[in-house]
């Protein structure tokens, strides 16, 4: 048995208030790098309550298909970003992972990958899970680097599936097995 389900090396996986949660989208969501890299949807500011108020209809909702997560520093217990189980499909034993790390500071230093071999441990071990899948958008390599360090492989692309910056990029499939994250670990 695992004791330590939410705790990795560099940060731990814990429920937030939706109050603070709001708090730290608001701030996050008008860095319009932090935004490009998360969604596909054009950027739009929402207000701390409006977030909030979508939070705790999310989270309190009775459908047992996903599962959000803060994530929090281990040494100095700071709140760094989130990330999430959702669409489970539970006759097919597979999922889709979200994740975002909100603190600029933290990018690039391993925080991401920790949280990341977490939640795959969640996922496996704890739900019982299969799959997990996720889509990146091209231009992010430090996530795909992330990915992979953590199990995932590439197994598609929508060719220029979004535009940024003038520019088209591809959207990449990745996916990790639960036998392919057990040869790993």
């Amino acid at each position: 048995m695992n004791a330590a389900l939410f705790t990795g090396k560099q940060v731990r996986l814990t429920a937030e208030n939706p109050q603070v949660m709001g708090e730290a989208f608001s701030r996050w969501d008008r860095d319009s790098e932090f935004f490009r890299l998360l969604d596909n949807d054009p950027q739009a500011l929402y207000s701390r309550k409006k977030i909030t108020d979508w939070l705790e209809k999310d989270i309190e909702k009775t459908e047992n298909d996903s599962f959000f997560f803060s994530i929090r520093t281990l040494d100095q217990d700071q709140l760094i970003g989130f990330i999430a189980i959702w669409d489970i499909q539970w006759s097919h034993g597979s999922s889709w992972v979200s994740i975002g790390l909100g603190e600029r500071e933290f990018w690039g230093k391993g925080f991401g990958t920790d949280a990341m071999r977490l939640i795959l441990n969640y996922a496996f071990n704890e739900l019982n899970l299969y799959r997990v899948t996720l889509f990146v958008f091209g231009y992010n390599e430090r996530a795909i680097r992330s990915y992979q360090k953590a199990g995932f492989q590439i197994e598609g692309r929508f060719r220029q599936g979004i535009q940024r910056g003038g520019k088209r990029w591809d959207v990449i499939l990745m996916g990790v097995l639960r036998s392919d994250w057990e040869a790993e670990i």
